[in-house]
């Protein structure tokens, strides 16, 4: 039996476990402050901690507010802590740290407990939110060991003790909602509202705030998308502990606990949003416009649009855009279908080997075999062998089967199209459609893109006319024009039949007749007509006399530029739809404004928009009016290129600048009649159908109004009657009032 201890060695060892346990406290102590001071390896410091290196995507933004997409390597926004719904931090409260607002970032009450759960095989986390938001912002490595790890707790636990110190428990909980992932490449509270729920984060009900924060247990295992039930089931337990800690009452979480999760998933993809064609565009310019301007962040490394969370501003109008992207789907879905019938019975694909060739080589599926280092032979063989592929239809994508190069023939039959809208008065672009799937067509042909124009460059032709002393009532024989000097005489033909007889030049625009545009370029001479495309923004015109006809290449973007000239009372702005680049902070890094230049006067600008209505009202272009019953002040021209290859149209508003093509990718392959692939019927019917939304959106402001006349008056006589009454001598009302 042993002895008991004397009440002095009682005394000695007491003495000696407290020695122990200053010693250790003392040693814990020390070992916290080597930490806090980076003897172990480097702690973030306050202004790491304010602006963490998480990957923050770029948001591109409309003219009213609204997001058009991201950049981004993670799907990240961040909101502000009254942009969160009330459900979303209660349910994360009562479900990760029921005990966040009485806490100093470290919870040791909680801590012991957990401990003591841990050792009887209940384990459970210990972490706080402002734990884990330290663990969110600075991310540990993998693979560590024992020692690593606990090292890399005991830092997680300093900046948590930072991150209170410094910011208040609003802030902490907003900025670990913003880092936090929520798996299908949404990060944050923002993006995972949108991905979800297609809501944003003030808007999150209950059940479906419960279900965001029930996932922060296990992304995979409680996802909604891959394991419905077993979310569900996460979801009520998060209700249930809002219950439990008086968040929410008993009655409320019976109501609530049946409930489907009715998601309304949209996986984010960079293409998410509209106008990826425009975003796309906007992306190079900005990395372009970085590098020119040597624009970097304060420590000198460039920006990364993906990762630095940038507001990007823009003029795109989001009505407008959707209008357009609805209008184009919306028409281009019967034109495909009118093309194919065209062809049927005939053989397109005859005497185009070259062109089925060249497809080949351009194809991604090409590229990627030569790169792997395959023969012609192989690849010919890849090319002529079934192979399962997604081809896109107007129906929506296709999986089949099909040999790769029956794929690039079908892709030669399938008509693109392009069109943008700008406000002319400032040159801010409103809508932007580059094309007619970016998923599947990624160039972009609004202004990366160029097509001959055809017919609707005569307007540049006329407004010289016009500059030169020509009265839009000035008669003209329409009959074959010779124009010698510009190397061999040149003599163009007339689209179809051409009217008979002497004709106005007012008439002759409506009508789009080449005779009567020969003979006026003969008297202005192509120099002239050159330099005034160029000065609306048309670059590389060659002043030869078959531009008048439209023979030279031009993007969209450019078209719609020049034609703002005529909308805007002579004044020329180039088309602008990046206004302001803003970084995460808010501080401005770029921003821009229009600048107007005067090109030709008020005057001839205003008769060419009266001479452009008349192609609307009694014109190429008059099925807008008697076909789609589009009634209003609209000024427009039709274009058609050479074998039906390409269509346009441009339509003017006082308020709206509008151009659209169409055409196969191939030139080679096009409509068989004009009939079919004039622009009338290739590009005017998707301006009506963007037009007619517009007018219907009275939000929009776009009115009925016309052209406004110069207010010093015109003097050039368009007023038809009139002009004949000046030529035959006959004194005109107002030379009766005059006196003359």
């Amino acid at each position: 039996m042993k002895k008991p201890l004397s009440p002095q060695e009682t005394k000695k060892y007491s003495l000696r476990i407290w020695k122990i346990l200053i010693a250790g406290i003392a040693i814990f102590a020390i070992f916290i402050s080597m930490i806090g001071f980076g003897l172990f390896g480097a702690l973030p410091s306050f202004r790491d901690i304010e602006h963490p290196k998480s990957n923050q995507a770029s948001e591109i933004i409309a003219e009213d507010g609204r997001p058009l997409g991201t950049y981004f390597v993670q799907n990240r926004s961040n909101v502000t802590y009254k942009e969160i719904s009330a459900n979303v931090i209660n349910g994360l409260i009562a479900t990760e740290d029921t005990r966040f607002k009485e806490h100093s970032g470290i919870d040791f009450k909680r801590t012991f407990s957990i401990i003591g759960y841990n050792l009887i095989g209940k384990k459970q986390g210990a972490s706080t939110i402002t734990q884990q938001l330290a663990k969110n912002l600075f991310p540990r490595e993998s693979n560590l060991n024992f020692f690593s790890l606990v090292l890399t707790k005991f830092k997680e636990w300093i900046v948590a003790v930072k991150l209170e110190r410094n910011y208040t428990k609003e802030e902490i909980i907003t900025m670990y909602l913003n880092t936090v992932d929520f798996g299908n490449q949404a990060y944050g509270i923002k993006s995972a509202a949108r991905v979800y729920f297609n809501t944003t984060p003030d808007k999150l009900s209950l059940t479906q705030a419960a279900t965001l924060v029930g996932m922060q247990k296990g992304i995979t295992m409680y996802s909604p998308t891959r394991h419905p039930e077993r979310s569900r089931d996460r979801r009520n337990t998060v209700m249930a502990m809002m219950v439990k800690s008086d968040l929410l009452t008993q009655q409320e979480f019976e109501e609530q606990k049946e409930k489907p999760l009715n998601l309304h998933f949209n996986a984010a993809t960079v293409n998410d949003g509209i106008a990826p064609y425009f975003r796309s565009v906007l992306k190079n310019d900005i990395k372009a416009i970085f590098q020119d301007q040597s624009i970097t962040k304060p420590d000198g490394t460039p920006y990364d649009l993906d990762r630095d969370g940038l507001k990007i501003y823009t003029t795109l109008n989001y009505d407008m855009q959707v209008y357009a992207e609805e209008a184009q789907k919306e028409y281009m879905k019967q034109l495909q279908q009118q093309f194919i019938n065209s062809w049927k019975g005939r053989n397109p694909f005859k005497d185009k080997a070259l062109q089925i060739e060249q497809g080949i080589k351009r194809s991604d599926r090409y590229k990627s075999l030569k790169s792997e280092g395959k023969t012609e032979e192989e690849i010919k063989e890849d090319f002529n062998t079934k192979t399962e592929m997604t081809i896109f239809t107007w129906k929506g994508n296709i999986d089949t089967v099909m040999k790769p190069i029956d794929s690039v023939r079908y892709y030669k039959m399938l008509l693109r199209n392009a069109m943008m809208s700008m406000d002319p008065t400032n040159g801010h672009v409103k809508a932007w459609v580059g094309g007619i799937n970016y998923e599947h067509f990624k160039y972009d042909q609004v202004k990366m893109g160029t097509r001959q124009v055809g017919s609707t460059a005569k307007p540049f032709t006329y407004a010289v006319a016009i500059e030169n002393g020509y009265s839009p009532c000035y008669t003209v024989p329409n009959v074959p024009v010779t124009i010698e000097g510009y190397g061999d005489p040149w003599t163009p033909r007339n689209s179809g039949k051409p009217l008979p007889g002497a004709i106005t030049l007012q008439k002759a625009l409506a009508y789009s007749q080449n005779f009567v545009t020969a003979y006026l370029m003969k008297q202005v001479g192509p120099v002239a007509v050159s330099t005034l495309a160029t000065k609306m923004g048309i670059p590389n015109v060659p002043a030869f006399p078959s531009i008048c006809l439209g023979t030279f290449d031009s993007s969209v973007y450019n078209m719609v530029g020049a034609y703002g000239a005529f909308a805007n009372k002579g004044i020329y702005t180039k088309p602008i739809y990046l206004l302001r680049i803003e970084d995460k902070n808010g501080v401005v890094l770029f921003s821009q404004k229009e600048i107007p230049k005067p090109i030709m006067s008020e005057e001839v600008a205003y008769v060419m928009t009266r001479m452009l209505k008349g192609v609307v009202t009694n014109g190429t272009g008059s099925r807008l009016n008697y076909k789609y019953k589009v009634n209003a002040p609209i000024g427009g021209k039709t274009g058609t290129t050479q074998n039906n290859s390409d269509g346009w149209f441009m339509a003017i508003t006082p308020q709206l600048v509008t151009g659209i093509w169409t055409g196969c990718e191939d030139r080679a392959f096009h409509f068989l009649t004009t009939g079919q692939g004039e622009g009338a019927n290739t590009a005017l019917p998707i301006f009506a159908g963007f037009i007619k939304r517009v007018y219907g959106n009275p939000s929009l402001k776009i009115s009925h109004a016309d052209f406004e006349a110069p207010k010093s008056g015109v003097s050039i006589v368009y007023d038809c009657n009139q002009y004949q009454q000046q030529e035959e001598g006959t004194p005109t009302e107002l030379d009766e009032k005059l006196g003359f």
